[in-house]
């Protein structure tokens, strides 16, 4: 670790962060203060505010006064598009500060965190577009005397809770979709890393948002995020997380309906034919592996690999995988940083060893690194495992890949299909038939060909089954935080008496 650059870059972002409530920033009425320790560094880099059940009230109030009484929903959607085209280009502008203050307290590599802040800017100006583009339907077909609009409003007070993997771009994967709506919200972000999401509210309140459009709370999930999920002032929640958390939320909404939408957990398959670029598909399967070190539901975690390749393929990715560098995430040389806790990184190891008892070979890795501070992991393969074995079916949530061989494309289908999830997989091919035949077939929200973990603000993303429910991004994204109203017009003289005249 160069503790050099550590001062230096600690130097120059903020440390402590207060609660954003009704546009401005306040303390916690606890008075307590939650104290982030960098994964990687094991130096405290970061200071925020608890919030508790008062806290969570008046930003749920505040919330629900600008929705009801506030200006922001009934602006047209031209005046909250330059709005959230004006947080864009302030973020933009700050991009360092919100890179760095993501890698300090997740631990992912610098040159990662970069990329994910010009995703999330370019997602905020998507959802710029989509404040203007919101529109109803008319129907003049239902007789001279009726005329039928369809019109979409703005559903209300929405709870965001986002988990702490990737701290800055899925709140920008929800919040900036439901302001483009005309919503407002109460966001909570991970207590590990709460940040970067918590520095947006200067964003917000420097681009104009009117007050209580947005709060921010830093906090634990049982009394902060749970009440979110079901207090009666909340109309939708929008959570990201794990697929445990994920039912737990959606029973508590249950007792008043509300509207939700989750991205849940993944054990994402990459599928790779005889015939495929090896090269190519040998990169994209590292990469899908040990991205973000793994902490993440979209993680290509599971090769399924044909007999005819497999043993030059295994042996080929466990060379590969030698070569990627772990390390201090503020080296803009390291691709795999720390993991977010000593909690984690015990759960990863346990994966690893419940596997080896299960009687699959470790190929590489296994174990955690030596580290002066950090909580740092070896990247990890896992081969001649079976389709029934944990190893194969759980999310492990580490840099952790396994490896499994198939005979025929219809085995593999049924081995991508055959767990709880459908998140994410991607198809290796040259042959389109084979490419394409088997994509249409896999049961998953998206589905790559002969690339992996590619997006676009315009494309839909979410899951099947117990991957989540509703999807983020793409045209439809800021329709999805609206209700449809119908509107029946009668012109002219009642024509369908009930009383006889």
């Amino acid at each position: 670790m160069n503790r050099t650059r550590l001062a230096e870059t600690l130097a120059g972002v903020p440390k402590a962060h207060e609660l954003f409530i009704g546009g401005r920033f306040v303390p916690a009425g606890s008075g307590r203060t939650i104290e982030r320790t960098s994964p990687a560094h094991g130096v405290t880099v970061s200071t925020y505010a608890e919030a508790g059940a008062a806290d969570l009230d008046a930003a749920l109030e505040a919330a629900r006064a600008a929705f009801d009484r506030g200006p922001w929903p009934s602006m047209t959607g031209a005046e909250r598009s330059r709005l959230l085209h004006k947080v864009a280009d302030l973020v933009e502008a700050r991009l360092e500060v919100f890179a760095t203050l993501d890698t300090l307290e997740s631990g992912k590599p610098i040159s990662q965190a970069r990329g994910e802040m010009a995703g999330a800017v370019d997602i905020w100006r998507y959802a710029a577009g989509l404040a203007r583009d919101l529109h109803g339907e008319s129907y003049s077909t239902l007789g001279a005397s009726k005329l039928g609009l369809v019109v979409r409003e703005p559903i209300g007070v929405v709870s965001i809770i986002t988990p702490w993997n990737f701290p800055f771009l899925i709140v920008s994967q929800k919040l900036p979709f439901a302001l483009a709506a005309g919503c407002t919200a109460v966001v909570k972000p991970s207590e590990m890393t709460s940040g970067s999401t918590l520095l947006l509210g200067s964003v917000l309140a420097e681009a104009g948002l009117p007050e209580g459009v947005v709060n921010i709370l830093s906090g634990y999930g049982a009394e902060v995020g749970a009440p979110m999920t079901t207090d009666p002032r909340v109309d939708m929640v929008s959570f990201t997380g794990s697929t445990r958390v994920g039912k737990a939320a959606m029973a508590a909404a249950a007792a008043t309906l509300k509207k939700m939408s989750m991205e849940l957990g993944g054990k994402n398959p990459q599928i790779v034919f005889p015939d495929a670029d090896l090269d190519a598909a040998l990169d994209a399967a590292v990469f899908g592996a040990y991205f973000n070190a793994g902490e993440c539901c979209n993680a290509g975690s599971r090769l399924l690999v044909h007999r005819d390749i497999a043993g030059q393929f295994e042996a080929a990715f466990v060379e590969r995988s030698k070569k990627v560098v772990i390390g201090d995430p503020l080296d803009p040389q390291t691709l795999v940083g720390a993991l977010i806790s000593p909690q984690h990184l015990a759960l990863v190891e346990g994966h690893v060893a419940h596997a080896r008892t299960d009687g699959a070979d470790i190929a590489l890795g296994g174990s955690r690194l030596d580290s002066e501070a950090g909580q740092f992991m070896a990247a990890t393969v896992v081969a001649g495992a079976l389709p029934s074995m944990a190893i194969a079916r759980d999310e492990v949530f580490g840099p952790v890949a396994t490896i499994m061989r198939f005979s025929s494309a219809d085995e593999a289908v049924a081995i991508a299909n055959g767990v709880d999830y459908g998140l994410s997989a991607s198809v290796w091919s040259r042959d389109f038939d084979t490419a394409v035949g088997t994509a249409k077939r896999i049961r998953a929200g998206t589905v790559w060909t002969n690339t992996f973990m590619d997006g676009a603000a315009e494309l839909p993303f979410g899951g099947f089954r117990q991957s989540g429910v509703g999807r983020e991004l793409g045209r439809h994204a800021a329709a999805d935080y609206t209700e449809e109203k119908t509107l029946h017009l009668h012109c002219g003289p009642r024509t369908a008496w009930w009383l006889p005249r």
